[in-house]
């Protein structure tokens, strides 16, 4: 039964605890309540290889080692000191059968909120949902929702980009870095302390470089431009971007952009440029099913299945293998290492399980991962990996995520500061003319 201490209590919708299958743990000292329709949508999920299916299966674990032998429908305290219990009753009253009489999960769950709303007070009760369409509808009814916040950032618009345009530079500093290649930081007159591995455009009247802070060092050190395996940078973001991937040092990198700003292209171009350093280039997307249809749906092997949803990491290894005739040995080479599996793309759901030791690894669209799934993955790396995430937080295919709660966001955001670490945020359009205007104007 529900504690009456006048506490809030959340009522937690099924996409929550797949989102978070630690989700319960995340109210304090407040009241959570599980609608017994959970449970059995819960259910559903709990066969599969994608991290919903292992939420799933974990949220089913935690709840089974957090009740013990006690009954659900009695409820356990939370470590928290928050109060977790099971409700089965959905029952509608009149005013919801005659708005909502399709008998669906999303309904029940609603039901029961607005069920406690009544019994409780509705300030107290608050559903919590990743699904915007229930939370509309909840609100349309008098039952307060929100979305499931731990996880999230919070602004996008203050989200670090790695990069700082400074056109007031010093003389002595601009000239110092181009012709020695470097300058102490605290000579520099920079007003502000950067972080590890961010980037400069130093101008001033007279010139202008392009530098990054070697925090080892204590230093702002000299960019040359250069190219990874025929693919040459066109701005100053493509030239930071190269840098940090080429950057052995920098085991974990980001890059985050729209649309044709060429975030996949410099990746792959510089893991093959790196080839050497790595026993294994790997590239991996998650499947986003399309018209929110599982690839079961589609025919063939489970080869024939990815190809459609793996097929622009494809495209982009062959635009950098055109960069050289058909004869030439770095043509040749790409072609060798996809036949010896030395570079291999793989959706990214058959990470899971893996160590991943000396493999550069690139995760194209890392915007559809959850934060869990990102950890998932970083957490695979083993002595010598290189982790790169590519992706565009504004361009989210899956519905539970948003620009705030995506994994790239929140990988930006959390791992700012460290050594190991470098992110590059880049805007302008190279793929065409074309391209960059479709982008800026539709």
């Amino acid at each position: 039964m529900l504690h009456s201490n006048g506490k809030k209590i959340f009522v937690l919708d099924t996409n929550v605890v797949l989102y978070d299958h630690q989700s319960i743990y995340s109210f304090q000292e407040h009241n959570v309540v599980i609608p017994f329709t959970l449970l059995e949508e819960v259910d559903r999920f709990k066969k599969g290889n994608e991290t919903i299916n292992f939420n799933a299966r974990q949220f089913v674990r935690e709840l089974d080692s957090l009740i013990g032998d006690r009954l659900l429908n009695e409820g356990v305290e939370l470590p928290s000191g928050g109060f977790l219990v099971v409700i089965a009753d959905s029952r509608k009253d009149q005013a919801l059968r005659e708005l909502f009489w399709e008998d669906k999960p999303d309904h029940r769950i609603l039901a029961l909120a607005h069920t406690l709303g009544l019994s409780h007070g509705v300030q107290r009760v608050v559903l919590v949902s990743k699904d915007i369409n229930l939370r509309m509808k909840a609100k349309s009814v008098g039952v307060r929702a929100e979305d499931y916040e731990t996880g999230k950032i919070k602004s996008i618009d203050d989200l670090y980009t790695g990069r700082n345009r400074i056109e007031d530079a010093p003389d002595s500093t601009v000239q110092s870095i181009a012709s020695k290649g470097f300058i102490p930081l605290e000579d520099s007159g920079i007003p502000l302390e950067p972080n590890p591995n961010e980037y400069f455009i130093l101008r001033n009247p007279s010139k202008s470089v392009l530098a990054r802070y070697d925090s080892p060092r204590g230093e702002l050190v000299l960019l040359e431009k250069m190219a990874a395996y025929g693919i040459s940078p066109r701005n100053a973001e493509q030239a930071f971007s190269l840098d940090a991937l080429l950057n052995c040092d920098a085991q974990l990198v980001t890059l985050a952009g729209k649309a044709g700003t060429g975030k996949t292209l410099l990746a792959l171009a510089a893991s093959l440029e790196r080839r050497s350093h790595y026993r294994q280039v790997l590239l991996a997307r998650p499947v986003i099913p399309l018209s929110n249809k599982d690839i079961g749906y589609l025919p063939g092997d489970i080869k024939s299945k990815l190809d459609p949803y793996m097929q622009p990491l494809w495209d982009n290894l062959y635009v950098i293998q055109s960069q050289f005739k058909e004869d030439a040995s770095n043509y040749q080479k790409i072609n060798e290492m996809v036949q010896n599996e030395k570079l291999v793309i793989m959706a990214l759901a058959y990470i899971r399980g893996r160590s991943l030791s000396k493999v550069y690894f690139i995760v194209d669209e890392a915007q559809n991962l959850t934060p869990h799934e990102v950890k998932t993955i970083i957490t695979r790396a083993g002595e010598g990996t290189k982790i790169v995430f590519t992706g565009d937080p504004y361009q989210i295919d899956t519905p539970y995520l948003d620009s705030r709660s995506n994994g790239l966001t929140y990988l930006i955001d959390k791992m700012k500061g460290q050594s190991v670490y470098a992110h590059i945020t880049l805007e302008k359009g190279e793929r065409s003319q074309l391209a960059e205007l479709a982008s800026n104007l539709l």
